[in-house]
């Protein structure tokens, strides 16, 4: 006799997803829910973490990176406030299910990623990505209206900031004595400020170290 593990109703889940995570946790944004609870996510997971494609935390995609929770990705969106028609730069796009979701909701998105296995996977999953060292973003496709930086990471590069569009916006998750913490930031003029949305627990990402400092 075979026992057979039964197959997740992902639908359903995705549907849970919806009400029980990003709704709770403040993602308030109509086309970041519609968004999200249209797009396939068990799509962009190996067949070995699929399952757990709707838990509430991050899901492993190989190579020790991870597809960040739905809370993380649903709260940084909703104040960021992606709309139809804007460009977006997501850095550490992974397998591409965040540049997905700004796609869904009509954004023109440049996916950025360092692992070659990783965005070969993207492109298999119809997402256009482009590979280079994270940190230094895609200068080609500047400026930005919206930089998704796709987990947490030590500080933000001047070379990102410079790549956003006056009045741009920059979602991530800063880590701050290991704790990461939600941050969106915008751009006006030559400045760039930031406001915490609080404690989350994300991914880090490579490539984000922050430097050391020099000491006389």
């Amino acid at each position: 006799m075979t026992l057979q593990t039964p197959i997740p109703d992902f639908a359903a889940a995705r549907l849970a997803m919806v009400e029980s995570q990003l709704r709770p946790e403040g993602v308030t944004d109509a086309a970041v829910l519609r968004a999200m609870g249209a797009i396939e996510r068990e799509r962009f997971l190996p067949n070995e973490t699929r399952p757990l494609a709707y838990v509430d935390r991050g899901v492993a995609v190989g190579g020790g990176r991870f597809i960040a929770a739905p809370a993380v990705l649903g709260q940084l969106l909703t104040q960021m406030m992606p709309r139809a028609g804007e460009r977006a730069l997501v850095v550490g796009a992974g397998t591409g299910y965040s540049a997905s979701v700004l796609e869904r909701i009509g954004l023109s998105v440049v996916a950025l990623e360092s692992s070659a296995e990783l965005a070969a996977s993207a492109r298999k999953l119809g997402v256009e990505t482009v590979e280079g060292p994270l940190e230094s973003g895609w200068k080609k496709g500047a400026p930005y209206d919206q930089i998704l930086i796709d987990g947490a990471i030590e500080y933000i590069p001047d070379s990102l900031v410079a790549q956003l569009a006056d009045g741009g916006r920059l979602g991530t998750a800063l880590l701050d004595r290991g704790v990461a913490r939600l941050i969106v930031g915008r751009k006006a003029g030559t400045a760039f400020g930031y406001l915490s949305l609080g404690d989350a627990a994300a991914p880090a990402l490579p490539g984000f170290s922050r430097p050391p400092e020099f000491v006389f």
